[in-house]
Order: structure tokens, then sequence, then C-alpha cells
């Protein structure tokens, strides 16, 4: 078995801010880093700001550590998917969960009817029953819908058993040799 291997991570340069208001950062933080955390820092305050006003000494934690810590875990590189930062990985489950999953047929050539979507009651699977005995579990059955055991217009699961095959040079060699020589025949006749 052939084991593939790619060195673009090798070539993941990203800049670095080493002087920030006059003060020495060292080695340098991310720059990329910095401007999400300014982002997360500007939205999170701004919205606490307009609900409760200004922190006291007690509430000043709750205005300043939950972008900072979104910001140090966030832009780490992820350990499930390593081309990926944490908060991209964190987006894209929050997303799932919340609005969904429209399912690609036929490489997209026709888009998902509604009853083709997963119900967010299977995308909420192991959740939902706890979510269900909280005291808001009413309110949750409302929103997760009704129990649907298999769409309307859909069949059962497709299992794909595909198996890829790799062709060395010489084998390719030979394909193109046939068809050349397949081509050949045909223009003389």
């Amino acid at each position: 078995m052939r084991v593939g291997h790619t060195y673009t991570r090798h070539f993941d340069l990203e800049t670095r801010q080493h002087e920030l208001l006059g003060m020495d950062l060292g080695e340098g933080a991310p720059r990329r880093a910095l401007v999400l955390g300014l982002v997360l820092y500007a939205l999170w305050t701004g919205a606490l700001l307009l609900l409760f006003g200004l922190p006291s000494k007690i509430t000043f934690t709750l205005y300043f550590l939950p972008p900072l810590i979104t910001a140090v875990y966030g832009t780490q590189r992820s350990r499930i998917v390593e081309r990926r930062w944490n908060i991209t990985r964190w987006s894209i489950g929050v997303r799932y969960l919340v609005l969904g999953h429209r399912p690609i047929i036929s490489a997209g050539r026709r888009a998902a009817n509604r009853s083709e979507w997963i119900s967010r009651r299977a995308r909420w699977a192991g959740k939902a029953e706890l979510l269900a005995e909280s005291p808001l579990g009413p309110l949750v059955e409302r929103w997760l819908g009704a129990e649907e055991s298999v769409p309307p217009g859909a069949g059962a699961p497709v299992r794909l058993a595909a198996r890829p095959r790799l062709y060395g040079p010489d084998a390719v060699g030979k394909a193109y040799g046939r068809k050349a020589m397949q081509q050949y025949r045909g223009n003389t006749s």
C-alpha cells in the first residue's frame, strides 16, 4: 500500500506581531489570532455593554475572559482536522446542530428536498433526552420536532464499497498504447 504525504503545512507561513503599543511580545503573536481576539472582544463587550452597561469590579472578568479564552484555544490547530483552527471546527459543529445538513445529491445536480434533510431530532441524537429532562423540557421537545423514523420519499441508506486502484506508470503506458493503436486503426479504415 502506498502512503501519500502532504507537505503544504511546511509552507503555512503566518505573520507575527512582535511589538504592540510599545510592548515587546518576544517571538511574536500570530496576527490572525490577534485580529480574531480583537473582533471577538469588540462583539462580546459591545453586546454586554448594551445589555448590562459598564462592568463592575466583579463582572469585569465576565466581560474580558470569554473572548480571551475563545481566541487562545480557538486559534490553535485542531487535533482532528489538522488544517483547521479549533474555532472553525466549533462553528461547523454548532451550525450542523442548529441549522442542519443538506445532502449533496448527484454531485450537486439536484437540490435536496426538505424531506431529505436530517431532522433536528436526529442531529441532536444523544443530547435530546438530556435536554428533554431539563426544566425547559416541553420547549425543547417542541423545538426538536416530532420523531421521524424515515422521511417520506427516502429509501434505505446506500452503502458504498468503493475499492480504489492505483496504477503504476507501466500500466498507464500500456493503456495509452492501446488507445493510440485503436485511434490509429480507426483513422486508417
